[in-house]
This record gives structure tokens, C-alpha cells and sequence, in this order.
């Protein structure tokens, strides 16, 4: 229990009274007497409450049993108080001789003497760096203040203003008055409206006081801009905790040092009756307008937590730290408007670092982190990265000269032969390994011994793998002559645009026009090898590759380097910026912000030549598997036109080469979901791998024995009445209609009896994901009347192109509930199915009020189709469902409820809206 918090009167009875040991002759009027002295001068009354009739009915009753020893009794009393109230400051002391000494009243006395007092509690330096240094054993009250003012000014506060910073020590501060403490707020804030900082309440006199900032003060401010160091230790005390305590919570000072005492604002020794016992309790109480709670008892907590003998050293450090934040933010803002691709964020960014508040920065550490954090709130660029280098190393790049490649023949082939490796493998897979991209103009130079050494051996070869496992990187500008070569001859592509902020050119890449040597075409297979060592423009030959369409990235994660960036050292920290200046955009207009490029099959490097091999050999197959998934929905699927239109764009998307990243079947299956469901707006249809044929959920259910249909409504059945004759039937499942017909004389018994007489019926379907739509008829049944018989719903299926009129039946076993009495179904983003289709029909013949969630949007009924000879299978809808009403077929969206709720309030929604229509009804309206 925390003070503040209202404490029973049993609680105080048990703990004070109870607690008092036998065999002896004390008298219970000094608990009374104690009671008394709480509930007059205590600073939290609201947890007396009750406490002095409790005490007296527990005199009365004989409860208090009686402690001879005066010591231990106080002691007890003690323990009693302060495990009650939870307040260590109470305290109950035997002291028969004890003589209150009253302190001298300081504005009181003698002029000289207050000076020396003064000078003696303060202490003031000036410290390298222009650092004040100000200690203060004794925050002096008002009036003494305004006694001493020019003194003060002249000695004191008009020095420290003049400082650039300040060390506020208020280590050995035990002692001072709360009058005291808005000045010193006022000194360390700027001119303007007064600010509330305190309210004190006072319990003897039963008054409340705010203390604010004064709007004029006697002399010069140190003002708010400035750095504030507090020091603080378990000795300070008092009104220095107010002061670091407001200071600290006002975002104005930083405390360094240890947790304070945890003091009191006033604490008074009163004496208990007559008696030699005294208590000592907390009179005043203080409560912060920021936090709503006080420093009292448990102490201010400093930001840095180091021990009070080097609270000054630390304090240096930290104000060396933070002298540094303006040259640095200014630093880094300055390299963000030259350098930053991004023009367009640019003044955003500079606006938020202007206006950023860096008051918790307390070391380089958290001025790199803080910085960072900033940055990338607003831009999130991975790229733009601010850190520590001696924590995170950071390679300063220098411009690097052009290549010079002399023009000897015998050198040119032989540095092909050096930096290309070409074979064919086994199947006739061609190969290609080199380990860099070259400058244009080398390559310019290479290029006719490129095309002999390279593009000849491999343009025959069925599929090629390009090996840049150990690329580590060059210039993007080179990117487009691989390319180039695996595109056809007559196809002219863009491949990407690069922007260039310190040249502010943006130049475009595409096809290369005269390509030399012959081209790969971009019918075949290519498979890009990586690994982390795949850096820069080997990462970005592979982004490319994914992007364009044209091959299969197989292996590891690459590096990640941040491309195209320049990294500062900011002057006088160890904080460097990388700023990316080069913006890479791809063939979609999209910027990529480098992070590493993830492979469509992730593998160790090691395994990367063999995982392509397997995935050359799936890849033979797919084009047969998506033709065959198109041909399915073709024969198969509720709606011809869509089938056809979807079968279309799955051979276009595998054409224009969306399928060559699809590695195995999981992948295989993910890919024409998606494109199946994007391309149809049909979410339930669906591609999934088995390695074992599933059953088919509409084969012939099995009817149950005569001992399995006792568990079979056990378990699917729930029903009971509700206050108010409200019947509630709940099943998790649509059981076929020949199953229905086997339990029906049981279910009669058990289930329908109880809930046939109700007024009001409930059926929840919130748990129930479908199963067979045989007995929707039989269901809907039991809530209409004999004659007519009415349409439910009207089926078409596609198999056998029929369409069928679902109607009510004429009979059934046992009595209806007839088409007058209110039902209500209850529904959740699980009712699926059957289920579904059992409540839109009772909602589309406003025979039902809905009450739920949007159900999930199944179909009545669905195909499982295998793919070629595959271990893919289609889930394929195959009926269509036409609303009685309006003969519109179902939205595939599923059930929108008359009466929105979530899914656990549903049943409580339900019943609310019973009671209201039971009362309009009683009231006839």
C-alpha cells in the first residue's frame, strides 16, 4: 500500500492494535491520543479515515492487549504506523526527558551573522572553460533572501550568470526552507509568465500553496538555454530534493551523482497526551504539476548514476560531451544539405535536427544514438546511418583514379583470361565467375575479347549460372553490358537510372545499342550465385536480376554495403555520418536503399552450385504446372470468364518471367495463390503442396453407430435456456444430412426439446467454420412455417452446368420454431462455409438479425484438384450461389452483420438488444 492510497480502518485496527503484546498496565488512551495526532496533523488524511471510531469499538471489545515496556511499545507502535501507512517517516519514541529545542529563526538574526551563515554554506568557482561551479550546503528562505539580496546578487548569482555553464553541487545540502526554491527556479529559467512548480499542502493548518516561478527576480538569470548540472547525494535533504526534484522533471537540469535522502517538506515531534511518548510525523506535503508525485521519502534519481566523491569529474566529462551537440548538429546538418540524394527531405530533415531536444544526451554515446534516431524518424534511409567509430569502424573512402589499361593485345586477352572464368557443366549449364565489375572504359577496351573468351562459349549453353560469390563490387555504370547481354538483340529495356547529387546529373541505363559479341536472349535460365561477401554492384547486378524479371538469386544474403555514400568525421568527436549521394533507381521507379539483397533460395555459398542445379531441373517443370493450373480453373471453376481471364495472365506472368523465383513447391504454390486471388478478387481460391493425396472433404460421410451419436452431440451441441425464456444453441459444424437424419431422434431429445418453447432463439455460429451444406435446408426449416414452402437460395454448379432451386422441406422430425418468434445468429470472422451460408439466407429473408463480425467468406463448395502429376493441388470453388431475393450471386466477402460487435461481445450484444424490444413491446411502442 503506497501513501496517497485510502487505507481501510480494519487494516490500521489490525495492524496497530493487534500487534501489542499482554501482561501489563498500558492504557489504551494513548493509542486514542495517537489517533488523535494522526488525524489532525498528518499529510495524507485521506488514509485516516475511520481509523479513530475503529480504534475505540476495538478498546471496547477488549482487542488492544497491553505491552508493560515503554521502549518496546513505542517500537511496536512504530512498526504498526509505518507497515499501516506505509511511511518510513512515522516513528513512535519513549522520551520522558526530552525538551523541544527550537531552532534560531535565520531572518532573525544579526546581519553579520547571516553573512558569515551565507558565506559559509557557498561555495563558488570558475573552472576551465568558463564552467561555474556553485555549491550550496543551504537553500536560505524568502525573507532572509530579500535581507541579503544585493549581497547575494553582487557575490553570487550575477557571477554564475555570466558562466557558459554550470556545476550545481548540491551533494552537502541537508538543511533549507521551501520558500527558497522558486528563486532558484526563476535563476535557471528565462523571463515570462510565471510557471507552476509545487503545491504544498499543509495539514495542521489545513492549507494549500503553489509555488511558481517568480516573473521578476533581484540581478541577472542564468537563463534555460544554458547547460545545468545537479549533484546530488544520499545526504542531500529537503528543499535541495525540491529543488534538483522540479529542475530535473522541468527538463532543465541533469542530476548526476547518487539518489537523494527521500527528506520531507515539514516533520514535526509532537507529543502523544501527556505521556513521555512522542511521534514524529511528516506535517506537509509536496506534489510536482508534472509528475503529480513528490521527491519525498523516496528521493530524486539521478540521470547518471555515479558515486557522490566523483560527481564532479563526471560532471566535467559530461558538460565537455554536451559543449560539443550545436558544432555537431550544425556539422552534420551542414553534410546533409550538400550531400544528402535525397534533395527533397533535405529541408525536413534540417528543420527536425534544428528543433530536436538533446536534454537527455549525456555522453557521445547516446549523441550518436540520439542523432541516428532523429535522422531516421524522418527520412528511414538505412542508408543516412550516424554512429561511434571506435565502436563500429568506419573506412573514410578516397576517390579513386580510373583504371588505366594499356591498349597491347596480348595483355587485353590476357586479362580477360584472368578475370573471366568461363565453362560448360553437366547438362549443358554454362558457368561464369568473375570477381569484379571493371570501369566502362576497360571494358570498352576487353569487350572483342569479352565476346571471343566468354559470350561464344556461352551462348548455346540451356542455362547459365553467373557466379558472384566473391564480386565484391565496382562501378554501377558497367552494370549494363551484362545485362545487355541477356536481353534479345531487339529488345530495348531500361534498366536503371542513377541520380548523382555532388554532380546533380541523372543519367539513364538501358540496353546497350552495338552490344559486341553475340546476346544470351532472355528466353533461358540464368541463376546468380551470392554470398555475404557480395558487395556493391555485384549486390546490385542481383537486385536487378530480381527486379527485371530475369534470373533466380541462389545462396547467401549479400554484404549490405552502403553504395554510393561518403562517411564524415565529425570535428572533435569520434562521431562519423555516412551520407549516400548516389541515388540507385531500378526499372520501376523504385530507389533502392541497398540493406543486402535476399536470394529466392537461401543456402550456404558452399552449396549454391549444386542448389542450382535442382533448381534448373524444378524450373523444366513449371511452365507445365502453371499452364495446368490455368487449364483447371478453366474446367472447373463457379465463373467461366474469370477462369479464362486468370489462365491468360498466369502464362503471361510466367512469360514476362514472375515465376523464376519460385525455387520448389512451397514457393511455387505461395506464387500462384497470390496471382490466382490478385488477378480473380477471389480469395478463396487457393494453391497449396501435399506429399499425400488429401481426402476430400465431400466424400460419403460415414453414418454413426449407435454408440458414436451420443459423443458426436456431446461434442458439436451445446444448448441451454436464458434468463428471460432466451433459448442459445451452439454447433461448431455443418454435419451432412444423412448424418443429421441418424441423430435426429436424439438430437429431438436433447438438443431441439429444450429449445423449442423458448420466445426468443440464439444460435451461435462464431466457432462453426462450415462443413457440409446438405442440411442448410433441414435447418432453415424448423423457422418457417409448413406452407408455402420457401426458395432459400439457387445453386449453380459447373460441373454439371445444372442449376438448382434449394427449397424448405415440407417435414420434419419433431415441432418448428415456427416464422414469428425473433432469432438471432452469432457470427465471427471464423463462421465459414455452410455456416455462412446458412446465415445469409436467414439475413436475405429477413428471417435473422445478425449479430458479430464480417464472416470469412467461404464457398459452399469447393473442388480439390491435382496439378499434372505434381504434388500441387488446387482448391478450387466450384458453385455459385444465388440470392433467393435478388438472384444475384453471393459476394465472396462474406456476411456483413446487421449489428457490428467483436466476437467474444456478441452474445451480450445480443442479449441487450432482446431486453430493449421486450420493453418497447411491454410499453407498445
Amino acid at each position: 500500500m503506497m501513501a496517497g492510497v485510502p487505507l481501510t480502518p480494519t487494516i490500521l485496527l489490525v495492524v496497530i492494535c493487534h500487534i501489542l503484546g499482554a501482561n501489563s498496565s498500558f492504557q489504551p488512551a494513548l493509542v486514542l491520543d495517537m489517533a488523535e495526532i494522526l488525524l489532525e496533523n498528518y499529510c495524507f488524511p485521506e488514509n485516516l479515515m475511520g481509523m479513530q471510531e475503529a480504534i475505540q469499538q476495538a478498546i471496547k471489545s477488549g482487542e488492544i492487549l497491553q505491552i508493560s515496556d515503554r521502549k518496546t511499545l513505542a517500537a511496536v507502535l512504530t512498526v504498526g504506523v509505518q507497515g499501516a501507512l506505509n511511511d518510513p517517516r512515522l516513528a513512535v519514541s519513549y522520551e520522558p526527558n526530552f525538551v523541544p529545542v527550537m531552532p534560531p529563526v535565520l531572518p532573525s538574526l544579526p546581519m553579520e551573522q547571516l553573512v558569515r551563515l551565507v558565506r559559509n554554506s557557498v561555495k563558488l568557482e570558475l573552472l576551465e572553460n568558463n564552467v561555474g561551479y556553485l555549491r550550496i550546503d543551504r537553500i536560505i528562505g524568502e525573507e532572509t533572501a530579500a535581507k541579503l539580496g544585493p549581497l547575494l546578487r553582487d557575490n553570487i548569482w550575477n557571477k554564475v550568470a555570466h558562466a557558459s555553464s554550470l556545476i550545481f553541487d548540491l551533494r552537502f545540502s541537508t538543511a533549507g526552507e521551501q520558500s527558497g526554491v522558486p528563486f532558484i527556479i526563476s535563476f535557471f529559467s528565462d523571463p515570462g509568465p510565471p510557471v507552476h512548480i509545487d503545491t504544498i499542502f499543509d495539514r495542521p493548518s489545513n492549507t494549500t500553496k503553489e509555488l511558481w516561478t517568480m516573473p521578476s527576480i533581484l540581478g541577472e538569470r542564468f537563463g534555460k538555454k544554458k547547460d545545468l548540472i545537479i549533484l546530488t547525494s544520499k545526504r542531500t535533504m529537503g528543499a535541495s530534493e525540491a529543488v534538483a526534484y522540479t529542475l530535473k522533471h522541468m527538463k532543465r537540469a541533469i542530476i548526476v551523482g547518487e539518489r537523494s535522502a527521500g527528506g520531507s517538506v515539514k516533520v514535526q515531534k509532537i507529543r502523544i497526551g501527556d505521556s513521555g511518548f512522542y511521534i514524529t510525523v511528516p506535517v506537509a506535503r509536496s506534489v510536482n504539476p508534472i509528475t503529480g508525485q513528490s521527491w519525498e521519502v523516496s528521493g530524486v534519481s539521478p540521470s547518471v548514476n555515479v558515486i557522490a566523491k566523483e560527481a564532479v569529474a563526471n560532471a566535467i566529462s559530461l558538460l565537455a560531451v554536451r559543449s560539443t551537440i550545436p558544432k555537431a548538429v550544425q556539422t552534420i546538418s551542414d553534410i546533409i544539405g550538400r550531400f544528402y540524394s535525397f534533395t527533397d527531405r533535405v529541408p525536413t530533415l534540417l528543420h527536425h535536427l534544428a528543433s530536436s531536444d538533446f536534454f537527455s544526451v549525456v555522453s557521445e554515446e547516446d549523441l550518436a544514438a540520439k542523432l541516428n534516431h532523429e535522422l531516421q524518424s524522418v527520412c528511414e534511409d538505412p542508408r543516412l546511418i550516424i554512429k561511434l567509430s571506435q565502436d563500429h569502424p568506419v573506412i573514410i573512402e578516397e576517390d579513386l583514379e580510373p583504371e588505366k589499361v594499356p591498349d597491347d593485345p596480348e595483355f587485353l586477352k590476357n586479362l580477360v583470361d584472368t578475370v573471366f572464368k568461363v565453362q560448360i557443366l553437366p547438362g549443358n549449364t554454362g558457368y561464369l565467375s568473375f570477381d569484379k565489375f571493371g570501369e566502362v572504359s576497360v571494358m570498352d577496351k576487353l569487350a572483342e575479347e569479352i565476346a571471343k573468351k566468354v559470350y561464344e562459349p556461352l551462348k548455346d549453353t540451356e542455362n547459365l549460372i553467373i557466379d558472384l560469390r566473391y564480386n565484391t563490387g565496382g562501378p554501377s555504370a558497367s552494370l549494363p553490358i551484362l545485362l545487355s547481354f541477356l536481353q534479345d538483340e531487339s529488345q530495348k529495356r531500361h534498366f536503371f537510372t542513377i541520380y548523382d547529387r555532388i554532380q546533380n546529373v541523372t543519367t539513364e541505363y538501358n540496353t546497350l545499342a552495338g552490344f559486341t559479341g553475340p546476346v544470351y536472349g532472355s528466353e533461358r535460365g540464368v541463376y546468380i550465385l551470392t554470398s555475404y561477401y557480395t558487395a556493391s554492384a555485384g549486390e546490385e547486378f542481383a537486385y536487378l536480376m530480381q527486379s527485371l524479371h530475369r534470373g533466380t538469386v541462389i545462396g547467401e544474403i549479400t554484404s549490405g554495403t552502403l553504395m554510393h555514400s561518403k562517411s564524415f568525421q565529425v570535428e572533435d568527436t569520434d562521431i562519423v555520418i555516412t551520407v549516400p549521394f548516389v541515388n540507385f533507381i531500378d526499372n520501376s521507379g523504385e530507389c533502392w536503399l541497398g540493406g543486402g539483397v535476399v536470394p529466392d533460395a537461401i543456402v550456404l555459398a558452399e552449396d549454391a552450385v549444386e542448389n542450382a542445379h535442382e533448381i534448373i531441373e524444378f524450373h523444366k517443370g513449371v511452365r507445365t504446372l502453371v499452364e495446368e493450373t490455368g487449364q483447371l480453373l478453366e474446367i472447373h471453376y463457379a465463373i467461366p470468364e474469370v477462369a479464362l481471364k486468370v489462365s491468360k495472365v498466369l502464362l503471361a506472368k510466367w512469360a514476362e518471367g514472375s515465376y523464376r523465383a519460385v525455387v520448389d513447391y512451397e514457393s511455387l504454390a505461395s506464387q500462384l495463390t497470390s496471382d490466382l486471388q490478385e488477378t480473380s478478387g477471389d480469395h478463396r481460391l487457393h494453391i497449396f503442396y501435399c506429399d499425400i493425396e488429401p481426402e476430400s472433404l465431400h466424400e460419403v460421410p460415414k453414418i454413426p453407430t449407435v454408440e458414436e451419436v451420443g459423443y458426436i452431440i456431446d461434442a458439436l451441441f451445446k444448448s441451454e435456456v436464458l434468463p428471460g425464456n432466451v433459448g442459445y444453441l451452439r454447433f461448431d459444424m455443418m454435419v451432412d444430412m444423412e448424418v443429421v437424419k441418424a441423430i435426429g431422434p436424439q438430437l429431438i431429445k436433447l438438443i431441439w426439446s429444450k429449445l423449442v418453447n423458448t420466445d426468443t432463439l440464439i444460435i451461435d455460429m462464431r466457432y462453426n467454420t462450415g462443413g457440409y451444406p446438405t442440411a442448410i435446408p433441414l435447418l432453415c426449416t424448423y423457422f418457417f412455417d409448413a406452407a408455402p414452402l420457401r426458395h432459400l437460395y439457387t445453386v449453380f454448379d459447373r460441373s454439371t452446368t445444372t442449376m438448382t432451386e434449394i427449397m424448405t422441406l415440407p417435414e420434419v422430425m419433431g415441432q418448428r420454431y415456427g416464422s414469428s418468434k425473433d432469432i438471432y445468429i452469432l457470427t465471427s470472422h471464423m463462421t465459414g462455409s455452410a455456416a455462412e451460408a446458412f446465415t445469409r439466407t436467414m439475413k436475405d429473408l429477413d428471417r435473422a438479425t445478425v449479430i458479430g463480425e464480417p464472416t470469412v467468406g467461404g464457398s459452399l463448395s469447393s473442388g480439390t484438384y491435382r496439378i499434372a502429376d505434381s504434388i500441387l493441388y488446387a482448391s478450387v470453388p466450384n458453385q455459385l450461389v444465388l440470392s433467393a431475393v435478388t438472384g444475384k450471386v453471393w459476394s465472396v466477402s462474406g456476411v456483413e452483420p446487421h449489428v457490428v460487435a467483436q466476437a467474444p461481445d456478441a452474445l451480450a450484444v445480443a442479449q441487450r438488444i432482446i431486453t430493449a424490444r421486450l420493453v418497447k413491446r411491454e410499453q407498445g411502442t
